[in-house]
């Protein structure tokens, strides 16, 4: 829920930061989207001044100056580092702050059912059959990925699930994490993969590949899945694969890119990929980052390795992420060619159960505004919700502001509808809907009447920069103003 109920975290600026840190003989270096500082939670404690010999392992965001110290793995809010320095300060050893007993208890248990997965699974590369080896790597597309790049990664294979188990290690001690499951399910012709995490998808902060990628490693490709990464590993290219794909980049993995100079953004072959990719370099920082367009000839590389294209060809084609303000047609000519070929993408995310709505309005695509128009009764609430909901489902990463009705209530009509029946009348099932809908990448804002607009457009863009949001949801207009400005023109 965002923001907590105590309204949002107030906002601290880079510049506040910068003079913070220097107020507190802090040494730190900029880095592309994060500030590096030796970390308050190793090493000497105590009112000593921090050495600007030690190593630089703890990372404040630029944008929102949260930490993550990448040694111990302490994280909070620029308010909880502030709070250590001034007990440093006072000769009181810092402590991470900690997350509530029930989260903890939580990962405790997910980690816990990651292990007794994990033993079950067998080494892809070891099954009892090669027979059935075969068949496995054909069902998943990976026949041409060798035996040594699955060791290497280590993964295995779930009998029972007929699923691929991707680990996620700890960078630190190499302890088991949690674990990604990938399964094949085919529907006629078309052929979708399903994926399930431990612990939670909004808790999963795998980066893939990580273990392998060396210290003096400047240069990466990221991409949006697990075996694309197996591909370009194999082609002989440092890669790492995104937790949630194109859905979201979660900030927290951003010290864990710092690194790197240069950055290759290879997330897909569709242009949700593509929008994706331009989202994240902006977060990344864009003077570092290139993105691979998708097309014909580039698709994504776990095809690009079964069709035996030039991985490294493909590369170098990558488009710098930071234009000018002034380009020529020349230098759009690709991307215009590509609106031309995909104009069924262009046209945004279809709604799976409004064909009606697809035929006005095509899709939801980013940077529009829709405005939904009637009587009180009419319905709007109800459906718009169905509308939200539809697109979530698809991966569609939504912030509803409810400035009407509370979200208890909101969140009682979205789970009767992704349901499909009275939950009421089926109490038993309650837990077992209730877990599938909070997989889905919904986001509520806690405020309710009438707001400054400010803080509304403040939480929005919060929601923007840590969730990855491409769909706003208002309801209503009027609420969220306050009757008395009606006449107002606003």
């Amino acid at each position: 829920v965002l923001p907590s109920p105590d309204g949002p975290a107030p906002s601290v600026s880079i510049t506040e930061i910068r003079q913070y840190l220097r107020a507190q003989d802090i040494p730190f270096h900029d880095g592309y989207s994060c500030l590096h500082t030796p970390s308050l939670f190793t090493g000497d404690r105590g009112d000593q001044p921090l050495s600007a010999n030690a190593p630089f392992t703890l990372f404040i965001d630029k944008t929102t100056g949260s930490f993550l110290c990448t040694a111990t793995l302490a994280e909070g809010t620029w308010q909880d580092f502030q709070a250590n320095v001034e007990m440093r300060l006072r000769g009181i050893s810092p402590i991470p702050p900690a997350s509530s007993e029930e989260v903890e208890e939580e990962m405790r248990q997910a980690r816990e059912d990651a292990r007794c997965i994990w033993e079950r699974a067998l080494p892809l590369w070891e099954l009892l059959d090669e027979k059935e080896t075969k068949e496995t790597k054909a069902l998943f597309g990976i026949s041409q990925v060798t035996n040594t790049t699955l060791k290497r990664f280590g993964v295995r294979y779930l009998r029972t699930a007929r699923s691929l188990v991707f680990p996620w290690f700890s960078p630190q001690d190499a302890t088991l994490k949690g674990l990604k499951l990938v399964r094949v399910e085919k529907n006629g012709g078309t052929v979708t993969y399903v994926e399930e995490t431990l612990p939670r998808f909004d808790s999963y902060r795998n980066l893939f590949g990580l273990p392998l990628i060396g210290r003096r490693d400047t240069e990466l490709v990221l991409t949006g899945w697990e075996l694309d990464a197996l591909a370009l590993h194999q082609a002989g290219v440092a890669s790492l694969a995104l937790p949630r794909g194109t859905s979201s980049l979660p900030p927290t993995l951003l010290p864990y890119l710092e690194q790197f100079k240069r950055i290759t953004l290879w997330l897909g072959e569709d242009l949700r990929s593509w929008e994706a990719a331009k989202l994240f370099a902006r977060k990344l920082s864009l003077k570092r980052c290139s993105l691979v367009r998708p097309g014909n000839l580039q698709p994504r590389p776990l095809e690009a390795l079964n069709q035996g294209l030039n991985v490294t060809k493909i590369l170098r084609s990558a488009l710098l992420a930071s234009h000018k303000s002034i380009v020529s047609f020349r230098q759009l000519r690709e991307e215009v060619f590509g609106e031309l070929v995909n104009t069924e993408q262009v046209s945004g995310v279809k709604w799976a159960r409004f064909p009606e709505l697809n035929k006005l309005l095509k899709g939801h695509r980013r940077g529009e505004l829709t405005i939904f128009t009637g009587p009180t009764g009419s319905g709007k609430t109800t459906f718009i919700s169905e509308y939200a909901l539809d697109l979530c489902m698809q991966g569609v990463c939504t912030l509803w502001g409810s400035f009407e009705i509370n979200n208890v209530r909101l969140a009682k009509i979205m789970l009767t509808q992704f349901a499909g029946r009275r939950l009421e009348d089926q109490l038993e099932l309650y837990d077992e809907w209730a877990d599938r809908f909070e997989e889905l990448p919904l986001y509520f804002m806690t405020f309710h009447g009438q707001q400054n607009i400010k803080t509304v457009i403040d939480t929005m863009q919060h929601a923007v920069y840590m969730y990855d949001i491409t769909h706003v949801v208002v309801d209503n207009l009027q609420f969220m103003m306050g009757h008395e400005n009606l006449s107002v023109d606003r």
